[in-house]
């Protein structure tokens, strides 16, 4: 018989990950790059021999054992994610909806809904244990509350005029003073990257990277060529270049006759070759200004998903115009989604009309007879232009606020809290990796006359993902959620020493009744696998430091008995500085897929 001393094991595997916050947030969280442990074989080694793979099923193999992993926490395949909320006709969002009350059609094709789940915001569903300061003060309660609520304001100063901008930042301001809580934390970011701030409660440094904000060029050339010859923008030189598209071709090159060749005729060759060119040089700009501006995007959302709890986006914006860029805002909406990131966009625009005619304080030197047809294609780009805004608000779940000068007012609903959605995913029946579109319509078995609001299509992946993919993107779902899930019954105790008065050793300790575990039985042990992350983040929601192991248990009838009375314990170290820390475990068991989560805070003093 085997005591029990004999059979508790402790786990003790640091691993290091290094942080990295740049200025211009192009951030990625460390825990989610793999990272091999310092006792690993090199590249070089061999596998093991057939003998040593035999010794491992013997008797003699080692009842319990723990290594650094990457394992998914959960394995989809090219799922596709769709965020919807549904309204009455009142606008308020509908709660108590099912699975079986929702309806997917790719390309009008019904499709199985494999993923389902309720998100609702409103009420914090976080829950965080007073863990133990130090063995001996275990009663001392946390000196701090992490934050739970993260708001990245975003604003378009690519984009936006100055009169626009000015409107848009001085309702932001108000926003701030009057709606933060004390568990909030805003950011400053701007589409060229300038006039920045990270996520902080000081309200004094929000204010002052407000009133820093001021238009911003990001390329050489102009998306426009109204004052010159030919006039022409971005969404004409689209027509021209990528759509061959006749007409443009012709009023174009009428206005390029009567502004260069003095209305001669018999220079319409010339008048092509100029309108050709000019055409090139508006797209390259706007295309300069668009990609910009979506990698910019792309780089919140990733930043922001990095923290633990609420996030919302508000982007203030005109809207610009995607062109041939449509599929990497559709992955931007995948990423947002995923991680459970809100993005509420807001028309800088306000009520706004669109001049029939040219600018007013410049003459126009086109051909008066297509001045006509130039103002339908000005019609048209405005309108366009918002598109990108529904497009983000609605695939996200989130509000689109336009129409209205209104801003404070907007402000108000593009900074609150989100409502109830649903979370709903697929797995297409016949995907093609070659990156063309498909049309999605969500609808409801319900009686009820409901207005859905849902992403209308996605872009295919012009790639499969592979298991690493899949796997950073389930754990940060699991690990940057606040959600308290309880598949399993876990335990989370911190416990700390000071090294100097500014470095401290912290552990943190798992505690897990293993009784509710489905163990298979194979060559005489009960086996399964724990998956236990450990993650630290700061008082403003910054990832710290983290850690993944997996537990793997091969264990003899007695051992297991006596682990399912006592549980096991998993305990992972750091090294920190002082001050205040959020600490989040997640616990996977492998067979049953049973899930737990929990969460903590841990004050040290300095």
């Amino acid at each position: 018989m085997i005591s029990p001393a004999e059979m508790r094991v402790r786990i003790i595997v640091a691993a290091r990950f290094a942080v990295l916050l740049a200025a211009a947030i192009a951030w990625v969280p460390a825990w989610v790059r793999a990272q091999a442990p310092e006792s690993s074989p090199s590249p070089q080694s061999s596998p093991p021999a057939p003998a040593a793979r035999e010794l491992a099923r013997s008797d003699s193999s080692p009842e319990l054992d723990t290594r650094d992993s990457q394992i998914p926490l959960q394995v989809r395949v090219n799922l596709v994610p769709v965020r919807v909320v549904v309204r009455d006709s009142q606008g308020h969002a509908i709660a108590n909806l099912h699975k079986e009350d929702f309806r997917i059609l790719e390309d009008g094709k019904p499709q199985v809904i494999t993923v389902f789940s309720v998100e609702s915001p409103a009420v914090s569903k976080a829950e965080v244990t007073e863990t133990t300061p130090r063995p001996e003060d275990s009663a001392s309660p946390p000196a701090f509350r992490p934050a739970s609520r993260f708001v990245a304001l975003l604003f378009d100063d690519v984009h936006l005029t100055f009169g626009q901008l000015v409107q848009v930042r001085d309702a932001a301001g108000r926003f701030i003073d009057a709606s933060l809580q004390p568990a909030d934390r805003a950011a400053i970011f701007t589409i060229s990257g300038q006039s920045q701030t990270d996520f902080t409660d000081d309200r004094a440094v929000l204010h002052e990277r407000l009133k820093q904000l001021q238009p911003r060029t990001v390329s050489a050339g102009a998306a426009s060529n109204e004052t010159g010859c030919p006039s022409m923008d971005y969404y004409e030189a689209d027509l021209i270049v990528n759509q061959q598209d006749p007409r443009a071709i012709d009023v174009a090159t009428a206005d390029a006759v009567v502004c260069q060749f003095s209305g001669n005729t018999n220079a319409a060759t010339e008048a092509q070759i100029l309108v050709r060119s000019t055409a090139m040089a508006v797209l390259q700009a706007g295309n300069t200004q668009t990609e910009y501006s979506v990698r910019r995007l792309r780089e919140i959302v990733t930043r922001i998903s990095a923290l633990a709890g609420q996030r919302t986006i508000v982007l203030a914006s005109p809207g610009f115009l995607t062109m041939r860029y449509e599929g990497e805002v559709s992955e931007i909406i995948d990423r947002a989604v995923r991680a459970n990131v809100v993005i509420n966009t807001l028309d800088g625009r306000g009520l706004y009309t669109v001049d029939a005619g040219p600018d007013v304080s410049q003459p126009y030197t086109g051909d008066v007879r297509v001045a006509a047809i130039h103002s339908s294609n000005r019609l048209d780009s405005a309108s366009r232009q918002s598109d990108v805004l529904l497009e983000l608000a609605y695939g996200t779940a989130g509000f689109f606020y336009h129409n209205s000068n209104d801003l404070d007012a907007g402000f108000r609903v593009v900074g609150g809290r989100p409502e109830i959605s649903y979370h709903l995913g697929f797995a297409p029946q016949s995907v093609k990796y070659d990156g063309k579109f498909h049309s999605l319509k969500v609808t409801l078995t319900t009686k009820e006359k409901y207005v859905v609001q849902a992403r209308n299509g996605f872009y295919a992946p012009k790639r499969s993902e592979t298991p690493a993919d899949i796997a950073k993107q389930d754990i940060e779902e699991a690990v940057l959620s606040q959600e308290v899930q309880r598949g399993l019954p876990i335990e989370l105790h911190t416990q700390f020493y000071k090294i100097n008065p500014t470095d401290a050793k912290l552990a943190v300790v798992a505690h897990v009744d293993i009784a509710p575990m489905q163990f298979q039985k194979a060559d005489g042990r009960n086996r399964n696998e724990l998956t236990v992350v450990a993650a630290l983040f700061d008082r403003n929601g910054n990832y710290v430091a983290g850690t993944q192991k997996v537990v793997e248990m091969r264990l003899r009838d007695a051992t297991l008995e006596m682990l399912e009375r006592k549980g096991l314990t998993v305990k992972s170290n750091f090294d920190v500085k002082a001050g205040g820390y959020f600490v989040r475990l997640v616990v996977r068991e492998s067979n049953a897929a049973l899930l737990s989560t929990q969460n903590g805070v841990v004050e040290i003093p300095y």
